[in-house]
């Protein structure tokens, strides 16, 4: 037996007016996963327990069938773990994104992501900062991809607060700056103003008028998770496809083997086929692969109605629909989930704790009595079908786990 898990991050929404009051989900058109959804069984599941911050680690770690809850403490190591930075046990590891700000008598953050800074121009930035930031013995600053990096504070202070720049976009962040739980970080943030405020690389963005990387920002701290591997619950060899190094983490802490495809860029413009060709490739000798498209909720942090719309649809036609036919060219027993892992509404432009629609389907297998209309959040919602948590959702698709 196959299993996949394909995950469009972000797709799910809440009704729009100049939709005629339907989601993007349900507005696109979607027809491979609405025939997965009639042929199988669709209903909601909660990906993000109550108290946690609906962040795509949180949510990502649901959909893959585990518990975040009391294991994850921030994204900052998983991607250490994606990047091979070894933490010590004393290390605490933060998500560095470069990030556009606006300065005057109000600072405000407007670009989470230096318009998806190219990783070769965050390395002349990232180069710069490490030569002048004002770095404490055992800090460092680690390159990831594009606007994603990572930092590791050894013997951080206790009690920093997290503050995720995407939650916070086109607001003043001043109070942030100024309270004493983010205060440590702040320092660093403000002393990347200067640094970065004449950087040859952001003269030239300018130029080409787009936003400069000219801060850092510091959020999504934690420290190495623990858990079982896929092998110890499942029996299960399995890989990731993705372009962010959250999802190699992720795979990496649960014993699935992060797979490189060069085009793959996070964004609305990726190499679909690359990612298609690589997931299918790595059945001949893997038990499970998860495929994981950034795109859907990069365009809900912009705020970008069509390019969301565009991008679910991709999903659909590039994604799901090439992978369902190269099962059933290779003859494999299967069983799939589709799904997102958490909402970006747009009028949020962050990440929200709805529970989200997944699809669970088995060629073999019955669909439900009455089938749904599609895949959508409202028809997963009138299934009926509510699944409490990840490990539920795990048994599900995979079965009891190993005694």
């Amino acid at each position: 037996m196959k299993y996949l898990i394909l995950i469009g991050d972000g797709m799910g929404d809440r009704p729009i007016e100049s939709l005629g009051g339907l989601t993007p989900l349900a507005y696109a058109k979607t027809p491979n996963v609405d025939f997965l959804a009639q042929d199988g069984q669709l209903g909601l599941v909660q990906t993000v327990p109550q108290g946690l911050s609906p962040g795509s680690d949180v949510a990502i770690m649901s959909l893959m069938g585990y518990d975040p809850k009391g294991v994850l403490t921030g994204r900052g190591p998983l991607e250490a773990l994606a990047l091979n930075v070894p933490l010590s046990q004393n290390d605490l590891a933060f998500r560095l994104n470069l990030v556009t700000m606006e300065f005057g008598e109000k600072n405000i953050i407007r670009n989470h992501a230096s318009g998806d800074i190219p990783s070769d121009e965050a390395k002349g930035i990232l180069d710069t900062l490490k030569e002048k930031l004002p770095l404490k013995i055992g800090q460092a600053i680690h390159q990831g991809f594009s606007y994603r990096n990572v930092f590791v504070w050894p013997n951080a202070p206790d009690g920093l607060a997290d503050v995720p720049p995407h939650d916070n976009l086109d607001k003043p962040i001043d109070h942030f700056l100024n309270d004493p739980a983010y205060r440590p970080i702040a320092e660093l943030v403000r002393a990347s103003w200067e640094i970065l405020a004449d950087h040859p690389t952001n003269r030239d963005r300018l130029k080409r008028s787009l936003p400069p990387a000219n801060s850092i920002w510091l959020w999504g701290q934690g420290k190495a998770p623990n858990v079982k591997s896929y092998l110890e619950r499942w029996g299960l060899k399995g890989a990731t496809v993705s372009a962010v190094d959250i999802i190699k983490g992720l795979g990496l802490a649960t014993g699935l083997a992060p797979l490189k495809v060069p085009g793959s860029t996070g964004t609305l413009n990726t190499d679909y086929e690359g990612k298609v060709k690589t997931a299918l490739e790595a059945l001949t000798a893997n038990d499970l692969v998860l495929v994981h498209l950034e795109a859907p909720d990069e365009c809900s942090h912009q705020g970008n109605l069509q390019d969301k719309i565009k991008a679910i649809e991709n999903f659909d036609a590039l994604i799901v629909g090439p992978i369902i036919g190269g099962l059933k060219k290779a003859g494999y027993d299967y069983r799939l989930i589709v799904a997102c892992d958490h909402y970006t509404p747009l009028e949020l432009r962050t990440h929200s704790s709805d529970p989200v629609p997944f699809i669970l389907y088995d060629p073999l297998a019955r669909p439900m009595e009455t089938p749904p209309p599609g895949y959508s959040e409202l028809a997963a919602k009138n299934t009926g079908l509510f699944v409490p948590d990840g490990p539920a959702l795990g048994r599900l698709l995979f079965g009891p786990e190993k005694e």
